[in-house]
């Protein structure tokens, strides 16, 4: 098993920037896939990205390609999603999970989950 655990939210305005930081334990962090998540108040939980287990792949949605970037060091069993320009329709909070064995947007499809962080984006 692996336990995760979501860090870096916060308060901030149209157009700045965030990091969020996903910190493994358990397993070693480099057997599972890792994706970020996100759920807005009255939503369904929404993929963001994902990243396979050695970084050599990632994927994200259409809605923060280009502004949005996953990234994991597995020295430091550590998946991280930088977040630049961002907009009140990214306000969320922000789920980190992992599988094993799958790598794609469903959230269904993933075993572990982190309790989230709060992004919250001010007009």
């Amino acid at each position: 098993q692996v336990q995760l655990v979501e860090s870096g939210g916060g308060l901030v305005q149209t157009g700045d920037s965030l990091r969020l930081s996903c910190a493994a334990s358990g397993r070693p962090f480099s057997l599972y896939n890792a994706g970020w998540f996100r759920q807005a108040p009255g939503k369904e939980r929404e993929f963001v990205a994902v990243i396979t287990r050695r970084g050599d792949g990632t994927y994200h949605a259409d809605s923060v390609k280009g502004r949005f970037t996953i990234s994991r060091d597995n020295a430091k069993n550590t998946v991280y999603l930088r977040m630049n320009s961002l907009k009140p329709a990214d306000t969320a909070v922000y789920y980190c999970a992992a599988s094993a064995d799958y790598s794609g947007m469903y959230v269904s499809r993933y075993d572990y989950w982190g309790q989230g962080t709060q992004v919250t984006v001010s007009s």
